[in-house]
């Protein structure tokens, strides 16, 4: 009969195999297990992503920093481009030219002279006409009296001869006749000055044109000091209603006159021909100072402004057409006078260089 105590004694010999067994299980599984690759927990996988990190991102901070680079060279190079390109002003082909109608004029080498500036007033001719007629009057009744005198001093102490007071009273009125005219020469120079172009008391071809108003008499008073020297070569006038560029006339006999009450300073008196002033239109007048200057003229047709400066377009090359800077501080009655920027020969835009300027400016913003 079985008791208590051998049952528990068998169960327990029964078990035991079955624990030996598993045993042999669980160290053949953590053998099998040391082969394998430790599985990556977070903390594992968050480590090693914020390892890896910082070097891709170096890596892209550098690519980004070159391609950067890149970017600015390139851009560098196409803003130095687009200023070179402007730089080299505007080529056109000869059909371009041809449809906006540009026109070229060769400017020439000349002379120029610092001037100083005066006002003048065209002397009504009515008053040269009065100063000439009695001119010629008292010439003539000079000479009447003069042939009268003459005649009874041959005829004397012959069987013809005149009494003594027929010859005195001749020789009276010769002496006073040409009291008359050496009278009215006087006046004369007060009305058109002490040495004019012209022989003291004669009748000359330039005295008549002036009393027929054929040339023009003008009087010219500069500002006290203006002029250090002596009688100016030559004047230049033109209406004082234009600027200093606009028509001029030029004037060769200059000499010099009473001076005027109304204006203070030197006055001299010129002889204008072919010029359309007006008698009492009073002009401006220069005269020239200093010592002449060479360079060129450029056409006042050929100024353009842009930027607050004056511009002219010049020819280097067939078709290219380069902007120079126009100094306009010495106008002339043809344009302005330059000593740099353009040369005698150059050809110079005068027709359609506002348009040369507008493609100019348009293809620079397009660069930029």
């Amino acid at each position: 009969m079985l008791t208590t105590r051998s049952i528990r004694i068998a169960w327990t010999h029964r078990r035991a195999p079955l624990q030996f067994i598993g045993a042999l299980c669980l160290v053949s599984s953590l053998l099998a297990g040391c082969h394998k690759s430790p599985p990556a927990t977070a903390d594992a996988a968050a480590a090693s992503g914020a390892g890896a990190k910082p070097e891709s991102a170096a890596k892209t901070a550098a690519g980004s920093k070159d391609e950067g680079g890149d970017k600015a060279d390139a851009g560098a190079k196409d803003e130095a481009g687009a200023k070179e390109e402007a730089g080299a002003g505007v080529t056109l082909t000869p059909e371009q030219i041809e449809k906006l109608g540009v026109v070229t004029e060769t400017v020439q080498s000349t002379d120029y002279t610092e001037e100083t500036a005066g006002y003048g007033v065209v002397v009504a001719h009515e008053a040269i006409a009065q100063a000439a007629a009695e001119l010629v009057t008292a010439q003539a009744t000079a000479r009447l009296s003069q042939s009268a005198l003459a005649r009874a001093k041959r005829l004397s102490g012959t069987p013809g001869a005149v009494s003594a007071d027929v010859e005195e009273t001749a020789a009276n009125k010769a002496e006073v006749d040409a009291a008359a005219l050496t009278l009215t020469m006087q006046r004369m120079s007060s009305t058109l000055g002490m040495n004019p172009p012209w022989k003291a008391g004669e009748n000359s071809p330039i005295l008549q044109d002036l009393a027929g108003g054929r040339t023009k008499l003008v009087r010219v008073t500069f500002p006290l000091g203006a002029l250090s020297g002596g009688i100016p070569s030559s004047l230049r006038a033109a209406h004082i209603g234009g600027s200093k560029p606009d028509k001029s006339w030029k004037i060769n006999k200059v000499w010099d006159a009473p001076a005027d009450a109304n204006v203070p300073g030197r006055s001299f008196f010129a002889l204008l021909k072919g010029s359309d002033a007006g008698e009492g239109e009073r002009l401006l007048v220069w005269a020239p100072i200093g010592e002449s200057v060479a360079g060129v003229v450029v056409p006042a047709t050929a100024a353009v402004m842009s930027d607050g400066k004056y511009w002219c377009y010049v020819e280097k090359k067939p078709g290219n057409f380069v902007k120079s800077e126009i100094d306009t501080a010495k106008p002339v009655p043809d344009g302005y006078f330059l000593t740099e920027g353009v040369a005698a020969g150059d050809k110079v835009v005068t027709t359609a260089a506002g348009q040369l300027l507008a493609r100019e400016s348009n293809s620079g913003s397009e660069a930029e």
